[in-house]
């Protein structure tokens, strides 16, 4: 089977386990993803943070940046257009929906060049690997972005437990990440 053939099997098999996850499970999970995306960020002082505005259906990042946000942490989100762009996150009166839903700054744009600020980006998948691959949804719009990163900005997936493999399939143009964040903890690959 092609890669794109696998990988596309893999998301059909992700989404249809996430839509039988319940309402209350999906919240606890939520619950324990935050604090463990929080404690992996506590310590220092506050530093840049680019990370996405989920939707329903996918490890939500509400909590965190609400509590990010009231901690004064710098965030940046997704301007989700074709060409990756970012935008300063200044509350969520100063958001509007977008794609899908989504929401996205209306503060002005910084252009694919903004995500360099970060000092860590935060990702969506559907699964990661333990050996650093990563399953987005297909669009390629992380692996077009993640290009603009400084090179010392970890780059960390939010996922469900049930979502971790030991491998993902991987074309050329996908990109690995540094560590993953689920319900159960958090891992950071050491290189």
């Amino acid at each position: 089977m092609a890669l794109e053939a696998q990988k596309d099997a893999l998301r059909r098999a992700v989404l249809t386990a996430r839509a039988s996850v319940s309402p209350e499970a999906w919240a606890d999970e939520d619950r324990r993803r935050t604090e463990h995306l929080l404690a992996l960020l506590n310590g220092g002082p506050p530093h840049t943070v680019a990370l996405y505005a989920s939707r329903p259906g996918e490890p939500s990042t509400t909590a965190a940046i609400d509590a990010l946000h009231d901690a004064g942490w710098p965030l940046l989100l997704p301007v989700l257009r074709r060409h990756p762009d970012w935008a300063r996150f200044d509350g969520w009166a100063h958001t509007t929906p977008s794609w899908g839903d989504i929401p996205e700054p209306t503060t002005p744009r910084l252009g694919a060049e903004g995500l360099a600020t970060a000092d860590l980006i935060v990702i969506s998948c559907l699964a990661v690997g333990r050996d650093r691959s990563r399953l987005g949804t297909g669009g390629g719009w992380y692996d077009r972005a993640l290009e603009h990163r400084r090179a010392d900005a970890p780059v960390i997936a939010l996922t469900r437990e049930a979502e971790v493999y030991d491998t993902i399939p991987m074309e050329s143009h996908d990109l690995i990440i540094d560590g993953y964040v689920t319900e159960a903890g958090s891992v950071l690959f050491n290189d």
